[in-house]
């Protein structure tokens, strides 16, 4: 790896978490009025949200969640099912406030927020797009890494200026999702070499493969693989990446820089956040990992990555929508400090 790289990739930085907090975040928890322990992971998340937070009544009441899309050029090599085409469609029906993401953020109460991260096609202006591509789709990474550095180097900074911008304007966390023709493929490749795992084992049926255009999938990812032998995260990042990919992964390292939770969403974002926590290895723990999705791979990479979901539905859609899911989650756990009574108070009769 060059110097640069080295020098690039240490720009961003996270720090620790500071659990200074931590006994007394414990205690608050184990005094509410209820049996201890008796809320399980839910007392556990709890404590983790006030040490990101670093304060003793964490908050989660208003939340912001970004869908990146980006186009792959690995679609040349037939690794989807679908057209490279429906991205842009979905983009527009996100804009449209008529996909399933939106519909699951209105019924849990959180902002949408739609970024061009690297559509292939020229998207028209809309209030409710956020225009920061890169470039129009990634080079096909079977041939030619799919990004330079300059442009990986981009994607990062401006997800860490967009949620920098949804912090200022007070969220409290922030959700990441993506939608991308071709991206299962982009991820498992970095999946392969950063987690590491076999590359068989990283690859699933995406949207929609059979057996055939599976196997289709899988050689091409092989003569992508064997193309460079990049292990280091931004290198990978370079070689494999997309552009949606990419800035989720600077999304996350800029909430966490922020002292706020990153709430990951499925096979995609947990790609993007195995990057950003190989860059920086502090990140995971600002990070609750929402579902297990039954792509496969993704059980594979949650534990490589040792982490524990909140919930398993079997869903595999994408676009933020098991992140959406999982913002009750966060928000009863905050208010299992902040609203439930203490135990003492209850016998007391002091309530």
């Amino acid at each position: 790896m060059s110097d640069r790289l080295k020098s690039d990739s240490q720009t961003i930085v996270v720090n620790p978490l500071d659990r200074r907090l931590e006994a007394s975040l414990r205690d608050i928890v184990e005094g509410k009025a209820k049996p201890p322990g008796s809320l399980g992971r839910i007392e556990d998340l709890a404590v983790r949200l006030g040490l990101i937070q670093g304060r003793l009544d964490p908050r989660l009441q208003r939340v912001v969640l970004f869908v990146f899309a980006g186009d792959h050029g690995l679609t040349e090599e037939g690794v989807s099912s679908y057209p490279a085409e429906v991205t842009s469609a979905m983009v527009t029906t996100f804009l449209a406030q008529k996909a399933c993401v939106n519909a699951f953020a209105r019924a849990v109460d959180i902002d949408v927020r739609v970024v061009d991260a690297g559509v292939a096609t020229e998207l028209p202006p809309h209030p409710r797009l956020i225009d920061a591509k890169v470039r129009k789709g990634t080079r096909n990474a079977a041939r030619e890494p799919a990004l330079t550095l300059h442009e990986t180097e981009q994607a990062l900074a401006r997800g860490r200026e967009l949620v920098g911008i949804a912090i200022d304007e007070g969220a409290d966390a922030v959700a990441l999702g993506e939608m991308g023709i071709g991206n299962t493929a982009s991820s498992a490749l970095l999946m392969h070499r950063l987690a590491p795992a076999p590359l068989e084992s990283c690859v699933g049926r995406g949207a929609g493969h059979d057996a055939a255009s599976l196997e289709r999938k899988i050689a091409v990812l092989r003569r992508a693989a064997a193309r460079s032998s990049a292990s280091d995260p931004l290198e990978a990042l370079c070689e494999f990446g997309g552009c949606e990919i990419a800035m989720m992964a600077g999304a996350m390292l800029g909430t966490a820089a922020r002292q706020r939770p990153v709430v990951v969403d499925g096979f995609i974002s947990t790609a993007a956040a195995l990057v950003a926590i190989r860059m920086q290895p502090a990140l995971i723990d600002y990070c609750i990992f929402s579902h297990r999705s039954a792509e496969q791979g993704h059980g594979i990479l949650l534990k490589a990555l040792g982490v524990e979901p909140l919930f398993d539905l079997g869903l595999r859609l994408g676009e933020g929508s098991g992140a959406a899911l999982a913002i009750p989650f966060l928000r009863a756990a905050a208010r299992l400090i902040t609203d439930v009574a203490n135990l003492s108070d209850v016998l007391a009769g002091t309530i």
